[in-house]
């Protein structure tokens, strides 16, 4: 019975086994339950709900559970929820959650709550307010989540957060303002500053580092287990028995299960904690029942090996001018209007090699549905007029927009990139549709509430009415909580995937999209794909908290989405002088812990709705000014060539740390702009200048880097050096390393790093010609202005 579960001590894999130990392995079925890797599951501060089918194929035939002693699980009275609690002791750092289907074994990993509390006042200094809030990353901006309370001297509340930074300001009296009593503030991207809160210690000298030593005899030999109390290791999906592990000091052999013989390609992962916390996680790829060793045995499929390049269809390349119409309207400027790019125009720079000698494996489109004919005026000020040249109106959800091509020239391109071994991922728009999309009229009562209550208008309410804003008056958000409406755009979207053989979706406005819809969507394309033998990569587009972002991340949703906060931090860190690498480094930590060590996270160079990144590391855009309206007034160019030099150095960083890296088109070479429209200027592939074809070089040759070093795919994350203005990390794999160091001084500085003592330091060699020396376990590097390195042994 569901109801009645077993309560057991997990059993951590770290004991010893010899010779005489009978051989033990791991049954697979022949039709598993769960057929995509399992994400880590969190525990919330009172209980965690585990929707059964966002990991299991048939979750009916999930019939009992096996947990820590500490915790109890009951399901729901629909058996489709699995509720977590505390019990009795203490919750460990990390325990094994087993859901038995079909006399088989599953495992999912269970970390407890990293959070710690965080008390945040707000003194009046005497003056008397009726109601101090506060709105931030903590709260995704929402002041009413958070009620301060007024003990008669000060205003204070208390919020439990997991380490990291966050940005936040005070509402008081409805009134927004910066925490007079706390000087750390930070750019808010958009012209103004937010205060700064520091909540607890990422950078943790005692918090377990594991990493891979070698693979040799179908054994795995795992360093830093020493003073790690916990240590558990996965094959897929199925907890690594005791038996197959071997526990020598600082050294775990881990014999790999006879299972992978059976399986083309499978992960091994492996976690430890101690009572600092956890710490990395590792992630190892298989063939058969061979640690992958070259990069070469690696394909497009393999989605820790993407680097995706979005291109605005209509602003790339014009391959076929008979199918231009821009909107003849004199109130539309140029800027705004069909500029003629097309999907001929992609296919065309698909035979000059263009995106292969970039090299990218991974092309996203925006999107390629009809859009109006005419133009439509902005609901906020100043009211300018637009044109649907970017594809974000839907008119239909099923057809190509003739002015980008046919449906066929759409397969050829498809076709065409993967005879180049290039997927392609389709962005889609589930969210709205153009007020003029034909069902509407036959439906009405498909789209959210405009008109609100208190008379306001329901537009551009991204946070306060977070599932019903609209985008403006003519684009309806459609109410995708109806069943009639969610299993429409669903069944669009994945006709697009068959009838083109997609590789996936960038999904627009995810966090505006109830969770339903991509439940439904991502269901009806596992079964879809599931004879064909492939899975796609769904990437989701949300403004907002790690924890928003990620609450939409899971094998039953979304395989990822973008990671704009560290996008934010890495903007700050390499494009402005007087910011610090020691925010860049927290923010990429926080990421990592709420994301995972081998995340595909998007990690952007910029995109469509943000100014250009070396607008502002060249110095045409301030960090205070409205970086929408600078575009419209005046010419934005690069005015300091040292920001091609910021600009390399932020396409470093993305191709080095874990994630999917992102190219926004243009920024390979250093592409200026201010924000829309600006920022989507037509591409230039010749008469470039040269620091655009330096910027140009040294993107390909990192790319190509990353491509052919492992430590760079499925490497763990160390820092090494975190300064205000030197930044260095490594990343290793199986005894190979790749170090990278970043100096943003305006002058050469000479970097020394103290290498850990289990590294081989034998054979590190520079890629972008810094002088080095190595003595022992010390690294001096010889490293240029507001420039990188990157070194690796390979």
């Amino acid at each position: 019975m569901k109801n009645v579960l077993l309560f057991i001590v997990v059993l951590v894999g770290i004991s010893s086994f010899t010779a005489c130990t009978p051989r033990q392995d791991i049954h697979v079925p022949e039709h598993p339950l769960m057929t995509k890797i399992a994400p880590p599951v969190v525990l919330q501060e009172d209980s965690t709900i585990i929707v059964l089918a966002d990991y299991f194929s048939q979750p009916q035939l999930i019939d009992s559970v096996v947990t820590d002693p500490s915790l109890k699980a009951n399901f729901s009275a629909d058996s489709s929820r699995l509720i977590l609690k505390p019990a009795i002791g203490k919750i460990p750092q990390l325990s094994v959650l087993t859901c038995w289907g079909e006399g088989i074994p599953y495992a999912l990993l269970v970390k407890r709550s990293p959070d710690i509390p965080v008390l945040i006042t707000f003194n009046p200094h005497g003056k008397r307010y009726n109601k101090v809030r506060i709105a931030g990353q903590i709260n995704d901006w929402n002041p009413d989540k958070n009620p301060m309370q007024f003990n008669g001297t000060i205003w204070e509340t208390k919020i439990l957060l997991p380490p990291g930074n966050y940005q936040y300001k005070f509402v008081v009296d409805d009134e927004w303002i910066s925490d007079p009593g706390n000087p750390d503030t930070i750019s808010n991207g958009i012209g103004g500053y937010n205060s700064l809160l520091r909540a607890g210690n990422l950078m943790s000298a005692e918090r377990p580092f594991l990493y891979t030593l070698d693979a040799k005899k179908n054994a795995i030999t795992i360093g830093g287990v020493e003073g790690v109390d916990e240590v558990i290791v996965f094959w897929e999906n199925y907890q690594v028995p005791e038996s197959l592990l071997y526990r020598d000091g600082n050294t775990l052999i881990i014999k790999l299960p006879y299972a992978a013989s059976g399986k083309h390609q499978s992960f091994i992962r492996v976690w430890g904690s101690n009572k600092t916390g956890t710490g990395n996680d590792l992630l190892i790829p298989l063939k058969k029942r061979q640690v992958i060793t070259d990069p070469g045995e690696l394909t497009r499929s393999d989605k820790e090996t993407m680097i995706l390049y979005f291109m605005m269809l209509d602003r790339f390349c014009n391959g076929n001018p008979h199918n231009d119409q821009p909107v003849d309207d004199p109130d539309v400027d140029s800027r705004v209007n069909y500029l003629g790019g097309d999907l001929q125009g992609i296919i065309d720079k698909l035979d000059d090699d263009y995106f292969t000698s970039l090299g990218i494996n991974t092309l996203w489109l925006s999107p390629v549905t009809q859009n109006p004919l005419t133009a439509f005026r902005e609901y906020p000020e100043p009211h300018r007029k637009f044109s649907g040249y970017h594809g974000y109106w839907p008119l239909t959800l099923t057809t190509v927009d003739y002015r980008f091509g046919t449906a066929q020239e759409l397969k050829q391109l498809v076709n065409e990139a993967h005879l180049k071994d290039i997927g392609v991922i389709l962005d889609f728009v589930a969210h709205h549709v153009h007020k003029d999309y034909p069902l509407l009229k036959e439906h009405p009562d498909w789209v959210t509430q405009l008109d609100l209550p208190d008379g306001r208008k329901n537009i551009r309410l991204w946070d306060e009415y977070r599932l019903s804003t609209w985008f403006d008056i003519f684009l309806p958000t459609l109410d995708l909580s109806k069943p009639e409406v969610y299993e429409l755009v669903s069944d669009s979207a994945a006709y697009w995937i068959k009838e083109y053989q997609l590789d996936g979706f960038r999904h627009d406005a995810a966090k505006h999209v109830p969770q339903i819809f991509w439940r439904t969507l991502t269901h009806k394309l596992d079964s879809m794909l599931k004879p064909e033998g492939r899975s796609i990569y769904q990437i989701g587009e949300t403004f907002g908290s790690r924890e928003l972002i990620g609450s939409y991340i899971n094998p039953g949703m979304l395989d990822a989405q973008f990671d704009f906060n560290l996008y934010w931090e890495a903007k700050l860190a390499f494009g402005t002088p007087g910011s610090s690498f020691r925010d860049l480094n927290i923010a990429l930590l926080q990421s990592l812990s709420f994301f995972g060590y081998h995340n595909l996270m998007g990690n952007i160079t910029g995109n469509q709705d943000m100014a250009r990144f070396i607008s502002y590391a060249g110095g045409a855009l301030k960090p205070n000014e409205d970086d929408r309206e600078a575009g419209w007034l005046r010419e934005i160019k690069v005015e300091d060539t040292t920001g091609y030099r910021r600009l390399a150095s932020l396409m470093a960083f993305n191709m080095t740390i874990p994630g999917v890296p992102v190219i926004y088109y243009g920024d390979e070479y250093g592409l200026p702009g201010a924000n829309d429209p600006d920022n989507r200027r037509m591409m230039q592939f010749e008469a470039l200048t040269s620091h655009e074809q330096w910027t140009l070089g040294i993107t390909k040759k990192l790319t190509h880097l990353r491509s052919h070093n492992l430590p760079l795919l499925y490497g763990d994350y160390m820092p090494l050096v975190v300064s205000d203005r030197i930044f260095a990390y490594m990343r290793v794999f199986m005894g190979q390393v790749a170090i990278v160091v970043f100096n943003k001084d305006p002058e050469m500085q000479v970097v020394e790093i103290n290498l850990p003592n289990w590294m081989n330091a034998a054979g590190l060699s520079a890629h972008f010609g810094s002088e080095s020396t190595i003595n022992g376990h010390i690294l001096q590097l010889s490293l240029s202005g507001n420039s990188f390195e990157i070194l690796t042994n390979q």
